[in-house]
């Protein structure tokens, strides 16, 4: 994971989020790049700002936020002796992308260039744009996310859990983190007995496929106990010190989620560990 994406927001969880892609980036000797992520105004509201003085407002505001934001992420790079990138320089290193357009949808494309999306996780208090960005993160960019806490813990992907539950999705987040797994102390697969998963391969074979891969992992395996799936394994990843979870997203649809619930919608809104998503 040589490249990270950061998109920036004026939220309080931006320190965590970036010291969480710092952890990550000195342990990988990676290149972070920082854009502002700005949502789009609604149709209805543009034609009302465009009736007058009311747009200048808009875009007077819009403009300090986006020097607010660069300059806090520049900030914080130097702070913790991070250099700018440039053609002689040795990762960790950072960049800021000029001119970025609004709306949720650019993390989606843009993602594709980078090895690693690096966000501030959901919660059941966020605003639609703030899910909708992090979705479009997962669904179009074809590259994993990593959503971090409101709190960053002291170090990042030292003792990783991943929980399988069988699918293409958590098959394909496996393969995503294999860099982050070999760089791992401890490694654990996770079976949640009774909770949500699909037909598919074991936990054990799973092991065994780490095992070749020059991964040595333990299989742990927890009962519901009257909990949701994605508590149990949030609880399960807490008993065992992990600071970092690799989870399949959305094995369910959105929409089944959206209506009854899910692992995947669960764990954006809880987790207080980093967690590592794909779709």
């Amino acid at each position: 994971m040589k490249t990270l994406l950061v998109p920036l927001q004026n939220i309080p969880m931006m320190t965590a989020t970036l010291a969480v892609a710092l952890d990550i980036a000195r342990r990988s000797g990676a290149y972070i790049e920082g854009f502002p992520l700005r949502f789009g105004i609604p149709q209805y509201a543009a034609a009302e700002l465009a009736t007058g003085i009311l747009l200048d407002s808009y875009q007077v505001k819009s403009e300090a936020e986006l020097n607010d934001m660069r300059n806090f992420f520049e900030a914080f790079m130097l702070k913790h002796v991070v250099p700018r990138a440039t053609a002689g320089s040795n990762p960790p290193c950072f960049g800021w992308l000029e001119n970025a357009p609004e709306g949720e949808d650019f993390i989606g494309s843009y993602g594709r260039a980078f090895d690693l999306i690096v966000m501030a996780r959901s919660d059941v208090d966020a605003a639609g744009p703030h899910r909708r960005a992090i979705e479009s993160a997962l669904f179009e960019s074809g590259r994993p996310v990593l959503l971090a806490p409101s709190n960053a813990p002291r170090s990042v992907a030292t003792n990783i859990m991943i929980h399988w539950n069988g699918s293409t999705e958590q098959a394909r987040a496996n393969a995503f983190a294999m860099p982050l797994l070999r760089l791992a102390e401890r490694v654990s697969v996770l079976t949640v007995v009774g909770g949500q998963a699909v037909p598919g391969p074991s936990a054990g074979q799973i092991a065994r496929q780490l095992q070749y891969n020059g991964i040595a992992a333990s299989l742990i395996s927890v009962e519901l106990e009257g909990r949701e799936t994605g508590e149990a394994v949030l609880d399960a990843a807490r008993a065992h010190g992990c600071d970092l979870l690799i989870k399949g997203a959305f094995t369910r649809t959105r929409l089944r989620q959206m209506i009854f619930g899910g692992a995947t919608s669960y764990i954006m809104e809880h987790a207080d560990i980093p967690v590592l998503m794909a779709h």
